[in-house]
């Protein structure tokens, strides 16, 4: 195999890579440099972790330091259009310490945060944005930015850009930039609205298979765990509980919300991942997650795509997805870069038919289980000692941040932690809550929900629970209140860190029947 030098890398880039840990091209990359390098429109389509990334990220450097122009106020020199925050923030990462040593500059545009910091960045001139569709197309609109110096233009993900319906803003988009500028597009999968961009605005490409997004990866072990409704929550408690990272997948938001609070009541520490938290609480999670402070990631499809962790040793199918792509981006968090993983499906006798056509679609032989909790299975595809939190379920004092950095009652988190469900609504009605609870003492008769620490003013829910909640049993939207130590007319809730308990299994089973009706 060709060397990064052998094909064309300057040594600066060279020497950059070295320092990364990153000596051999993969595959992907060694098949289009030659291409991109000499400023062909190349398609490249790999499965998830394949290298995707530097195979567009190398040549854009490459080929800007070598340019003969230079960055303008305004004027950016190169695209990138990534789906997700989370995936330009990636992408973004990875060029940061290569563009260094070479003299470039790169900013990430994206919503859900403060448009100013972005408008003084292009200001001061740019030669690489890496940004999600909608925003970019606001600061075009507006005039802070001009795509008329693009040199390339890059489309990760593109597949999903369609799948999410960009489509419209991507075409706009790409008619601000020279047509006789390169054009890169990168995907798992080539085809639908991803043919029309081809069509549309790719001169002559290259299109480079290195392997199709049904391939198996030889590193990677597929179970599926055919249970009881019931047995849900204690088999997903056993198999989080053990060391290493687990990234779960739900179907909806509220979903992944409720889970992630009946685990962390459980004892494991773990954060959550999806479309309606802030961006501020999406970064710190993920941050806490790649970081091991929470080893547990709760997250809609919004994390199937782009997002790298190092070592997510397992990745849990708490819902079945719709289809067999989501499935294989899923799966695709773990076994990366050549390392083994391990992905579970969890089954109820409701779901065999779809589980078996979703895993026929993706090539997928699993090996399928019937058991319940306790099953010596669990140990073998999460291995290692369960270990649990010590807070206690129900303490009527204010509550101290976890080793997961998440209030375990719903109540306030420290600033620059893992974001809890009551900041994932707003960080200042959180922060009130807290004062308002600290003013009040925790024998307040207005608190509500004393094991949360949160104030019926604040509306923040006693540990994941709702103030209606009764009962072990309670509703999706009851998050869990037995599990978590309940709400004010919540009946007896479980012990903290015990695994077993089928009240929050009956309420995170019945959110499993309503979940497809809601979005993601």
């Amino acid at each position: 195999m060709s060397t990064f030098a052998e094909l064309g890398l300057p040594t600066p880039l060279v020497a950059a890579l070295a320092t990364q840990g990153v000596t051999e091209p993969f595959p992907i990359q060694a098949a289009t440099l030659p291409h991109t390098l000499a400023g062909r429109d190349v398609l490249g389509r790999g499965r998830t972790g394949s290298g995707k990334t530097y195979g567009f990220v190398l040549p854009v450097l490459t080929r800007l330091a070598a340019g003969p122009t230079r960055r303008k106020p305004g004027r950016p020199r190169a695209l990138i259009l990534a789906p997700t925050r989370e995936l330009a923030t990636q992408i973004e990462a990875s060029i940061l310490p290569l563009a260094k040593p070479l003299g470039l500059r790169t900013t990430t545009i994206f919503g859900g945060v403060s448009a100013n910091p972005q408008i003084t960045r292009l200001r001061d001139g740019v030669d690489i944005v890496v940004a999600c569709p909608g925003r970019l197309a606001d600061h075009m609109r507006s005039g802070h930015v001009k795509l008329d110096a693009i040199e390339i233009t890059v489309l990760d993900e593109a597949d999903h850009m369609a799948d999410l319906g960009f489509l419209p803003e991507v075409r706009r988009i790409m008619d601000a930039t020279p047509s006789r500028g390169q054009r890169m597009l990168f995907s798992a999968t080539l085809d639908n609205g991803v043919d029309v961009l081809v069509k549309r605005f790719m001169n002559d490409p290259i299109t480079h298979s290195v392997d199709s997004a049904q391939s198996p990866v030889s590193t990677m072990e597929h179970h599926v765990l055919h249970l009881e409704e019931t047995h849900r929550l204690p088999v997903l408690v056993d198999l989080t509980a053990a060391p290493g990272r687990t990234l779960v997948f739900t179907r909806t938001k509220s979903r992944a919300k409720a889970l992630t609070r009946k685990l962390v009541a459980s004892g494991v520490p773990a954060v959550e991942l999806h479309g309606n938290l802030g961006q501020n609480a999406r970064t710190r999670n993920l941050e806490a997650f790649s970081s091991g402070t929470a080893r547990t990631l709760v997250a809609t499809d919004i994390a199937a795509r782009g997002i790298h962790v190092d070592d997510v040793r397992l990745v849990i199918h708490a819902d079945p997805p719709v289809e067999h792509k989501a499935y294989l981006h899923r799966s695709g968090r773990t076994a990366r870069a050549g390392a083994s993983g391990t992905v579970v499906t969890l089954m109820t006798d409701a779901q065999v038919r779809d589980v078996r056509d979703l895993t026929r679609k993706a090539g997928i032989k699993p090996t399928t289980t019937q058991l319940a909790p306790g099953h010596p299975l669990l140990a073998e595809l999460a291995p290692g000692e369960r270990t649990f939190s010590k807070a206690p379920a129900v303490d009527n004092r204010p509550k101290k941040v976890t080793a997961s950095g998440a209030a375990p009652g719903g109540g306030r988190g420290r600033r620059g932690g893992p974001a809890t469900p009551k900041e994932n609504r707003g960080g200042q009605r959180s922060r009130a809550a807290g004062q308002e609870q600290r003013s009040a003492g925790s024998a307040s008769r207005r608190s509500d929900g004393a094991a949360s620490g949160g104030s019926r003013r604040s509306g923040a829910p006693a540990s994941g629970g709702s103030r209606r909640s009764g009962g072990q049993g309670g509703s999706p939207r009851s998050s869990g209140a037995a599990a978590s130590g309940g709400a004010r007319r919540s009946g007896a809730p479980a012990a903290a860190g015990r695994p077993s308990g089928s009240g929050g299994a009956a309420a995170f089973s019945s959110g499993t029947r309503a979940g497809a009706r809601r979005s993601r």
